[in-house]
């Protein structure tokens, strides 16, 4: 998704660059949305699965700025994303370590003992 935010006027060009090339089928736009303050908002979508190696890019073309703006997709995950993955992984196995142990010294205490009905 390329998403355009707080411009004006609304009069906006979103496109899909596939390795320099431009892409015109798979694209689905929003039509540009007013904020309520003035500016204007847009969103595109590519539904396409890159293959390797290819580089693909959103290009923004708008009055307020002198030349497109191009922004290449980067297919790697964000260093916050991986951060979150490597935090929330390593709390599972340590429970599941705290876990077992609790449960290995259960088993041992509640197995030298014999129970006798009244």
């Amino acid at each position: 998704m390329c998403s355009a935010y707080e411009f004006y006027p609304e009069k906006i060009k979103v496109s899909w660059l596939r390795d320099g090339t431009l892409m015109t089928t798979d694209v689905t736009s929003t039509m540009e949305m007013a904020d309520g303050d003035w500016y204007y908002q847009i969103h595109s979508h590519l539904e396409y699965t890159p293959k390797s190696g290819e580089k693909i890019s959103c290009v923004v073309e708008h009055a307020s700025s002198s030349q497109p703006i191009v922004k290449d997709w980067n297919p790697s995950m964000p260093e916050s994303e991986r951060n979150k993955i490597a935090i929330g992984s390593s709390g599972l196995v340590l429970g599941i370590i705290i876990a077992a142990a609790g449960l290995i010294y259960y088993k041992k205490k509640s197995s030298g003992r014999i129970l006798v009905p009244n």
